[in-house]
């Protein structure tokens, strides 16, 4: 059987700006490209970015938008910090561990692109957390008030 993909469009107001950071900066794979558009290839999830004119106002914090990756591995997480820190990407939060010692633990960083679409990575210590634990109602940051 093969893989579900997940599929995001955002927006972008340079194609070619959204290609440094993209694929110089966070190694993806460029596909189809147009004056309008252009797919990349993340970890095997399609996003795509098109070109807009209108102009973009980042977000004051993490919420409400964001989209990203979690790692299976530590090390992968690890790697794709030190990747985005090499290729000199901004990072909106650097590198940090929340809920530490809780069966919620995880590391997550966010970068901004040059647009103000925020991403995030994680890792899981324990993987059941990704979609479990149902009895422990901690999402997000403890200390920022959700919109």
């Amino acid at each position: 059987m093969d893989p579900v993909r997940f599929h995001l469009a955002f927006p972008v107001t340079d194609i070619e700006q959204a290609k440094a950071f993209y694929a110089q900066g966070l190694g993806c794979e460029v596909g189809r490209e147009t004056r309008h558009s252009v797919i990349f290839n993340l970890a095997g999830h399609q996003l795509v970015a098109h070109l807009t004119p209108a102009p973009l106002e980042g977000q004051n914090g993490i919420y409400p938008r964001h989209a990203g990756l979690i790692f299976a591995q530590e090390s992968q997480w690890q790697e794709m910090a030190a990747q985005a820190e090499a290729a000199g990407l901004s990072f909106f939060q650097p590198p940090r561990w929340r809920f530490v010692g809780a069966i919620t633990e995880h590391g997550t960083f966010f970068l901004q692109d040059p647009f103000g679409n925020l991403l995030e990575f994680k890792y899981y210590r324990h993987p059941e957390a990704i979609f479990g634990a149902h009895e422990f109602g901690e999402i997000g940051d403890r200390e920022v008030e959700h919109p």
